[in-house]
């Protein structure tokens, strides 16, 4: 019978002894005081672990090992779903910030509905005769308060549900992460819950011993272990669990844990029916495996209890009203999920234990010392008024209990209400699994490795990080701009407008792709990768490495793609060029000059052509992963033939001004003057200027003769003199300045003012 004080979170439990086979031997014999007294006792050589000793002294009454720890692991299912609910929902954390969402929303509701809560009333209310008034005066002394509560209600609400709903923001756009995150938090408290329960069954020996139990001393073994075996024999038990014993001689008490009943020195004192009752009742713990539920219910909360274990420790170290207050103020939201959500639902299962237990000492005939026992506590048991003593108890009251057991034995001599049997107290276990469950677990298992298997490989073909990278040069080999940028992160694609200049360009045949693309290596780290790839580019093999990031939305839910980084790089353009052309598309820019966005590939940038002047193409060569590759510099360069048409055109334009018969030809760089009057007169080019032509763009240039190669021009004539006609013959040098420019598709020369 365990203690009403002992609780099932916190007392220790653990595993094996190897050092005890239960096998008979002489009780005199100390040596091995696990071994049993009788010969004839349920112990005997099958009395050991089919484990080995890992699991020794656990109860025979089960096909296997694991049977017994299914058993108990699956038996408290409140328990376990508040432990999980509390643990892995960080209900600790949401009660924290509800409480403070609260307060704060109440200062404001407070303050608020006392200043501004006649804003609150509509005009037609305000207005109206009689109901206005009433309404103002009660909002006016009682809005704060409402207001308070108000706000209370509604920021311990938000701050709560902020805690539960937020991490779970991402399965608002993607359903099934709602679905894999709790398959994953169930796996993960289902696990640490096993291995948990494993510690403390398999450990249980060294944590008992240093919680301060011991073996039993030779007369304490000759008084306590004929009864234990008696009582076994009684309830059909073919093993009994090791016998332990505390020094403690003021309370007559007893716990059962998976391997070990633990009982007091105080026990000693007692008649053997109240030793018989008792020990009846703690087998039934042992042979159930409450311990092990109890465990298990501990490890799904794990986190949470090891939190709780602080305040715990430290109240029953210092027990002092401030250091409760102390405590209490920085772990309240630990303190009250485990009153208020762990512990009701697991003390549940514990209070239907005790029942259960009681009806062991019934059929083991000891119903009058398990009366006498709970007759005596009845008065030590204090009030049961409250949420700890009578929600969060873990042993029912000594009355109901006795209620119960007069129930099952009557002392009056009619028949019990329900007979209590071996099979109804212990049940059948049964094996490890049906046949219909194995059947069941089985196609369950092949369905979840076939589909696994299918996502597996249709994760690695079609979202695998060099998946992405084939498909990025395979879009640029298809010249579509659209679908390349698509595998790229969406803060690194290029604005709207670029975009579609960007797949005219790429659409276009000027364009050429990487070409013979191999994937070297894709190294991996997390939601980071890094290909390595090499391709050859104008007749070129070129390395380039391309960095990619996984990302956080998921295809159906299942699949989540991979994406480059590294979008298009940007190429600076001059601006007031007209004409301009990449791979034959015109490209406009703007007066000061521009960047365009480039996928990896070679690009051929044109600039304007006339008969005057032509513009050599220049080629561009992107490279994947490349953020900026420079500038254009477009520098016209004279056509083909223009310096013929140049010269040709000047020469017409001199050979029109030595055809004019005036002194001074207008607009043409010779003249002749000798102070008199002219009266007759005839050019004659005896020598045409060298031209030297400067482009000054890419449709005009300038003309212009060195001093070294001016031309000369014979003027012949007559003027007037005092007496007769003069005639003159006089040779002029000139050059040529001024400007050429392309009219209508020919190169046309026009004289600057200085000829």
């Amino acid at each position: 019978m365990r203690d009403p004080d002992d609780d099932p979170q916190v007392r220790p439990a653990a595993v094996e002894n190897p050092a005890d086979p239960v096998t008979p031997a002489d009780p005199t014999s100390p040596a091995d005081p696990a071994s049993p007294a009788d010969p004839a006792s349920p112990a005997g050589p099958e009395g050991s672990s089919r484990l080995g000793d890992r699991f020794a002294n656990r109860p025979l009454g089960y096909p296997s090992t694991l049977v017994w720890l299914r058993s108990g692991v699956l038996r408290d299912w409140r328990g376990v779903l508040g432990a999980f609910l509390a643990t892995w929902f960080y209900v600790p954390v949401a009660l924290l910030l509800a409480v403070w969402g609260g307060v704060g929303l109440a200062v404001y509701g407070l303050v608020a509905g006392g200043t501004q809560s006649g804003e609150v009333l509509p005009e037609v209310l305000r207005d109206a005769p009689l109901v206005g008034s009433l309404l103002d005066a009660f909002l006016a002394r009682s809005g704060g308060v409402l207001g308070g509560f108000l706000g209370f209600a509604f920021g311990f609400l938000a701050g709560f549900l902020a805690v539960l709903v937020l991490p779970w923001r991402d399965a608002f756009d993607e359903p099934a992460n709602l679905f894999t995150g709790l398959a994953g938090m169930v796996a993960a408290a289902a696990l640490i819950g096993v291995l948990y329960t494993l510690y403390r069954v398999m450990w249980e020996p060294r944590l008992l011993a240093v919680s301060g139990a011991r073996r039993l001393s030779r007369r304490e073994a000759e008084r306590l272990r004929p009864v234990l075996y008696d009582c076994a024999r009684a309830l059909g038990l073919p093993n009994v669990p090791r016998l332990l014993i505390e020094d403690d001689p003021v309370l007559t008490n007893a716990r059962a844990y998976a391997r070990h009943v633990v009982v007091t020195t105080g026990l000693l004192d007692e008649s053997d029916e109240a030793i018989a009752a008792l020990l009846s009742h703690e087998l039934v713990h042992w042979r159930t495996g409450d311990e092990v539920t109890s465990a298990f219910v501990r490890g799904v909360a794990l986190p949470l209890v090891l939190v709780h274990a602080v305040p715990t420790w430290l109240m029953r170290t210092f027990p002092h009203p401030a250091t409760n207050f102390v405590v209490f103020v920085f772990f309240w939201p630990v303190l009250l999920t485990m009153k208020y959500v762990v512990l009701p639902l697991h003390s549940r299962d514990v209070r239907a234990a005790e029942y259960r237990a009681d009806a062991g000492a019934v059929l083991a005939g000891h119903t009058q010392g398990l009366r006498d026992m709970l007759e005596r506590r009845k008065s030590f048991e204090t009030g049961r008024s409250g949420w700890d003593e009578a929600v969060c108890a873990t042993h029912p009251p000594s009355e109901l209990r006795l209620d119960r057991l007069d129930g099952l034995s009557p002392t009056d001599g009619s028949a019990a209400v329900a007979p209590v049997t071996a099979e109804t107290l212990f049940g059948r276990p049964g094996a490890v699994a049906s046949p219909r469950t194995v059947l069941v677990a089985g196609v369950l298992v092949l369905v979840c490795g076939l589909g696994s298997t299918l996502l597996g490989v249709t994760q690695w073909a079609l979202f695998r990080p060099a998946e992405t990278v084939d498909g990025y040069f395979a879009a640029l080999a298809d010249h579509d701009a659209r679908a390349a940028l698509e595998l790229v992160r969406a803060d690194a694609r290029p604005a709207s407008g670029d975009l579609d200049r960007l797949a005219a360009l790429v659409e276009a045949d000027g364009y050429r792709p990487p070409d013979d693309v191999d994937v070297k290596s894709v190294e991996r780290d997390g939601d980071e990768a890094t290909a390595t790839v090499e391709f050859t580019l104008a007749g070129q093999r070129v390395p380039a490495v391309l960095s990619l990031r996984r990302e956080e939305s998921a295809t159906l839910g299942l699949f989540h793609r991979w994406r480059l980084t590294s979008g298009p790089a940007t190429l600076t353009l001059p601006g007031g060029q007209a004409g301009m052309t990449i791979n034959g598309v015109p490209v406009e820019t703007a007066p000061e000059g521009e960047s365009l966005a480039l996928l990896p590939g070679l690009y051929t940038v044109g600039g304007q052509s006339s008969v005057l002047a032509e513009t050599p193409a220049q080629t561009v060569a992107v490279v994947p992963g490349q953020g900026s590759v420079g500038d254009v510099r477009l520098e016209p360069v004279l056509a083909s033939g223009a310096r013929e048409a140049a010269e040709a055109e000047v020469r017409r334009h001199l050979d029109a001004c030595a055809a004019q018969q005036v002194a001074a030809p207008p607009g043409c760089p010779f003249r002749y003057y000798n102070g008199g009057t002219v009266k007759k007169i005839a050019w004659k080019i005896t020598e045409y200027p060298q031209i030297v032509v400067e482009l000054t763009g890419p449709g005009t240039a300038r003309v212009s003769t060195p001093y070294e190669a001016r031309g000369s021009a014979r003027a012949t004539g007559t003027a007037d003199g005092y007496l007769r006609d003069i005639p003159f013959t006089e040779d002029e040098t000139f050059g040529v300045d001024g400007v050429l420019s392309v009219v209508d598709g020919k190169i046309t020369f026009l004289p600057g003012d200085d000829e």
